[in-house]
């Protein structure tokens, strides 16, 4: 018999496999002796209150064992002598559609401008060593996207476009714990998700697609109205083309613009990662000086709210992890935020933005907001003494406008220099967070304090520029065989919306193939 239960236990119950058969059966009527197995389908934390709960949906199998797979697997045949796609970008939404091609019938190329996963960890390295950012293999480039070294956070709300289960029982199948499809907050761990892109990309050879690294497009190949491929490190591929070059891909914009490719500017979020000592993040969220304790997990926080018509909030929280320097070219200082399965790291961090929206910016370039970010991480490149030394201040500092003389300890590897961020940044930013951090001191004691540090910048929260596409048939709205895809091209937050995004993608590209 397979029974599911709805149930509510303390943590020290939750994590022990024991105590919880044993208070599932008491709670049931049942003989625990009978329980053979029991597998947790859903679980999140409440932590509202003073007593902290944990919301768990189990399955019990009493008197049988489980029959059922953990996840769902997807079949992928052998398309290697069928038409193929060509797929510019091997981040989430690139990988994601090659993997769907492949489900369809299609053969999929993908040409990725950086390295492989593997290689590309050894660029990562340099930038603490020397200071320098390798233009095409870096955070943001690379095999896996912005999300393969900085978190690997599975959570979004998005869930107009397609299947998030789906993408996440992908991922177990190529190697990600399967608590992924229970966690309210699914997290795989920047030190686990490389070894599931490898996994995804030896998926899509085996299968008989290709991935090219170190393959930057330049140009699309257009016939009349219809792009038949595109130019790459100077080869040819010809296919219709799912545009999947993530959210810091500038030259691609660039190109798009000058080609007279329709495109227009995007609302950002633009701010600063904030980090506050780990411990103390416990403490505030669950409500103890002795912080998560033996059996919670570090603690995450959400905040949001409106200032003079603006959002501020907070993004991509990173309980236990790093500050990492996130620059995709010279004379750049952008900062995002990083965490290890195990989020077991001294500090947490996020990043703390102010809305900000294209006609907030003067001008109807449809580059602007592009320009925006640029200047604003050129303006911090400067204040950080011009190397990736990031610009830095003390939180309470900040919220009244005093300089720090000194700054706390941070997990920032290349260094912090004392700088007053609420002078030199945008009035429209600092302004606002200002007031929207002493909202979120109130909303929660102690958050609001100078053990915290603000560091600057955090301008890469999504694209600039929307490539502006159908909403039926998700391709571009001149360009016939052209699919901007995910982040990049402006229709996805994430790792989980931008696999969705590639997916619909995918499918859509097939679609167009059958009727042309």
């Amino acid at each position: 018999m397979i029974r599911e239960y709805q149930i509510r236990v303390q943590p020290h119950v939750a994590g022990n496999e024991q105590k919880l058969k044993a208070f599932v059966a008491e709670e049931n009527g049942f003989d625990e002796r009978t329980l053979t197995a029991l597998r947790i389908l859903r679980r999140s934390i409440d932590a509202r209150q003073r007593t902290i709960f944990v919301n768990l949906k189990v399955r019990a199998y009493i008197n049988e064992l489980p029959t059922d797979d953990e996840y769902v697997p997807t079949v992928y045949p052998d398309v290697s002598q069928r038409p193929q796609v060509i797929v510019v970008g091997a981040g989430p939404g690139g990988l994601f559609a090659a993997l769907r091609l492949i489900e369809l019938g299609l053969r999929p190329i993908v040409i990725e401008r950086g390295k492989n996963v593997h290689d590309r960890k050894k660029d990562l390295a340099l930038i603490a060593k020397t200071q320098q950012v390798d233009e095409e293999s870096n955070y943001c480039f690379g095999e896996g996207g912005a999300g393969a070294y900085s978190d690997g956070k599975l959570y979004t709300r998005s869930k107009k476009r397609g299947s998030i289960e789906k993408i996440l029982n992908v991922f177990c199948q190529h190697g990600a714990s399967t608590n992924i499809l229970a966690d309210a907050h699914p997290h795989i761990g920047t030190d686990k998700l490389p070894r599931v892109i490898e996994n995804m990309r030896n998926t899509i050879l085996r299968s008989g697609g290709e991935v090219h690294f170190q393959t930057k497009m330049t140009r699309l190949i257009v016939d009349g109205n219809r792009v038949v491929g595109c130019l790459a490190a100077d080869k040819e591929f010809r296919g219709p083309v799912i545009l999947a070059t993530g959210h810091s891909a500038r030259d691609v914009y660039r190109y798009l613009a000058d080609a007279k490719i329709e495109i227009e500017a995007k609302g950002i979020a633009v701010g600063v990662r904030l980090e506050h000592p780990s411990m103390l993040i416990d403490q505030i969220q669950y409500h103890s000086k002795m912080g998560r304790g033996r059996y919670l997990p570090a603690a995450e926080y959400s905040f949001v709210t409106q200032v003079d018509g603006r959002g501020v909030y907070s993004f991509c929280m990173c309980p236990g992890g790093f500050v990492i320097p996130a620059a995709t070219g010279p004379e750049q200082i952008v900062v995002n935020g990083m965490s290890p399965s195990h989020r077991g790291g001294q500090w947490s961090n996020s990043g703390m933005v102010v809305e900000t929206r294209a006609e907030d910016i003067e001008g109807d370039d449809p580059l602007r907001m592009l320009r925006f970010q640029e200047q604003l991480e050129r303006d911090c490149w400067q204040q950080g003494n011009r190397k990736q030394t990031a610009p830095a201040q003390r939180m309470a500092d900040f919220v009244n406008r005093r300089l720090s003389y000194d700054l706390p300890q941070s997990s920032y590897a290349l260094g912090l220099l004392s700088s007053p961020l609420h002078f030199w940044m945008p009035e429209s930013i600092s302004r606002r967070l200002q007031e929207g951090f002493k909202v979120f001191g109130r909303q929660s004691h102690g958050f609001l304090t100078n053990e915290a540090v603000m560091i600057g910048v955090e301008t890469r929260t999504s694209s600039p520029v929307r490539i502006v596409r159908s909403a039926d048939t998700f391709m571009h709205i001149r360009l016939q065989g052209l699919f901007p895809c995910g982040e990049g091209a402006g229709y996805a937050g994430g790792i989980v919306s931008a696999g969705v995004d590639g997916e619909r993608c995918a499918e859509m590209c097939a679609q167009y193939l059958l009727q042309s």
